[in-house]
């Protein structure tokens, strides 16, 4: 009988615990109104890198500028995208040179301002004519 009752006894004060830990389980968390950014959202969401670089221009056209950095072997391509919020300063053509200041989302690098530099003026002759 004496171990009977200590199993009833053992029986209830695990079976206690249980069910006022039931009991006292916070309610369902309330409707959120804003949804959880999915996967793509969380891309867009992270910060755009803002940078500079310049070059010479290799071609541009109404929706990309590719431009080379550097020169001989070491010379690299650089293309960006170029859209109606694009700012254009000065004649910006095919061999003149160019600085343009870019965002990065992921790999697509688009023009935020492009400013070609004023051609060097043409070097004066130092010779006198008679």
């Amino acid at each position: 009988m004496r171990n009977l009752t200590k199993a009833i006894a053992i029986a209830a004060m695990l079976a206690f615990p249980v069910a006022s830990f039931a009991q006292t389980a916070p309610a369902a968390p309330a409707k959120q109104t804003k949804s959880a950014p999915a996967k793509s959202d969380k891309a867009a969401s992270k910060k755009v890198a803002s940078k500079a670089t310049s070059g010479t221009v290799k071609s541009i056209s109404d929706s990309s500028l590719v431009i080379t950095k550097g020169s001989g072997k070491s010379a690299k391509d650089e293309t960006f995208v170029v859209n109606a919020s694009t700012t254009k300063t000065g004649t910006i053509e095919t061999g003149s040179k160019v600085s343009v200041h870019y965002t990065t989302e992921g790999t697509t690098m688009t023009a935020t301002a492009i400013a070609a530099s004023a051609p060097k003026a043409a070097a004066k002759s130092t010779t006198k004519k008679k």
